[in-house]
């Protein structure tokens, strides 16, 4: 059981990083269209490159069903592109089109842009507890 000191860090943490995700996703464009389903698999898609869809499903911590729908759904829109597997003729292989990895370049800029003017209106001390403190939580983020 974590102590008073910890559990009021873990719970002003939680807080502050929830409310933070929510302000970024608010800054996302709405052209993009996605459910989040769709949005979060395409986001792994590019940033982990082409990989089989029970793969995917892992890395999205969805059942495979699930995974089969939304990439149906993504190919259907032009964003997703399917290959046969190079070693396993029953597999294939998924992979962002061009135009998506655009559409979700795009999206980032925008939302660094929003925290980039955010983060301009801090003092310094607190941009290096910031920069102190992001190699941390992303090992939090890890477990």
């Amino acid at each position: 059981m974590p102590d008073n000191e910890t559990a009021a860090l873990s719970s002003g943490l939680r807080m502050s990083v929830m409310r933070l995700a929510r302000r970024l996703r608010n800054q996302r464009s709405a052209e993009l269209g996605l459910p989040l389903a769709q949005l979060t698999a395409l986001a792994t898609l590019d940033r982990n490159g082409p990989m089989s869809p029970g793969e995917l499903a892992d890395c999205e911590h969805v059942s495979a069903p699930t995974m089969t729908r939304v990439l149906a759904a993504l190919t259907d829109a032009g964003l997703v592109a399917r290959e046969a597997h190079p070693s396993d003729g029953r597999q294939q292989i998924v992979s962002v089109t061009p135009q998506a990895h655009e559409l979700l370049e795009a999206d980032r800029r925008r939302r660094d842009a929003w925290l980039a003017t955010r983060l301009s209106e801090l003092t310094d001390e607190e941009r290096a507890a910031l920069a102190a403190a992001a190699p941390v939580l992303a090992r939090l983020a890890e477990g």
